[in-house]
């Protein structure tokens, strides 16, 4: 069996698999690092750009383009959620002072905007409560991300990887808090999730093509919705749950289950 190869350092703590490092030339590897990439069944983690040059060469990678094709990406992920129909809170983008002008229109406040792309650990994402707080947010991003504001207290973090849930919880924020997000301040609780929300996670994960990926979730009137998809997720969660990730993902490598 040929040895396992990742390029991205996500596994750099896994002592059966060789991590290469993302270099800007391919010529920049060795003799010998260009040949493992060669003859590697799966190259795990392979970065952006290496992902789709992988599946031109017809060379699997884990996780698949469809992951990096919608990492940090808010737009893209509700246009794939509209697409396939997976329950999403009412969102639309606008681009252009022209379109902005209707974003009172179609929502009321308060709204939820976000900054559609490269914002990650609850950054980028306001509530806004009073239309100037919206004018200086559409001054200061070109698309528009507007969200309808819901009512919730908490949300669901849902890990999948492969095609099985391996971590779920909810995040509780801190009092008085909008954020749910724990690299914000909010607290990993395991209690009473709902399993309409993890099933709805990995139903998400499966039609979307994400085979490594965090999904937050909310319930809003016993019924769940997929907020957004989260590629590089935190791992403090399964830490608290006892799991050792990596031992985890060395093992699923193994058993060929990614």
């Amino acid at each position: 069996m040929s040895i396992a190869v990742a390029l991205e350092n996500r596994l750099s703590q896994c002592p059966r698999i060789a991590t290469l490092g993302v270099k800007p030339n391919f010529s920049d590897y060795s003799p010998r690092e260009q040949a493992l990439i060669r003859k590697a069944e799966t190259l795990y983690y392979p970065s952006s750009f290496y992902a789709p040059l992988f599946q031109a060469m017809g060379k699997k990678t884990f996780p698949g383009p469809a992951v990096y094709a919608c990492a940090q990406d808010k737009i893209a992920q509700t246009a794939l959620f509209q697409l396939m129909q997976i329950p999403h809170p009412r969102t639309k983008v606008y681009y252009g002072p022209q379109q902005k002008k209707f974003i009172l229109r179609d929502f009321g406040l308060p709204l939820v905007a976000k900054i559609p792309r490269g914002s990650a650990q609850g950054k980028g994402v306001f509530l806004i409560q009073k239309p100037e707080q919206l004018a200086e947010y559409c001054k200061e991003n070109h698309a528009a991300y507007i969200q309808e504001f819901l009512p919730i207290d908490r949300d669901i973090r849902v890990v999948v990887v492969g095609n099985q849930a391996v971590l779920s919880y909810w995040r509780m924020p801190e009092k008085g808090a909008f954020l749910h997000n724990v690299a914000a301040g909010g607290e990993i609780v395991f209690d009473d999730l709902p399993r309409e929300a993890v099933d709805l996670a990995v139903k998400t994960a499966i039609c979307c093509g994400w085979d490594d990926v965090g999904l937050d979730l909310c319930m809003v009137d016993g019924r769940p919705l997929v907020m957004e998809a989260n590629m590089k997720y935190g791992r403090q969660g399964f830490a608290l749950a006892g799991i050792d990730y990596y031992s985890m993902m060395e093992t699923f490598i193994a058993d060929g289950k990614i």
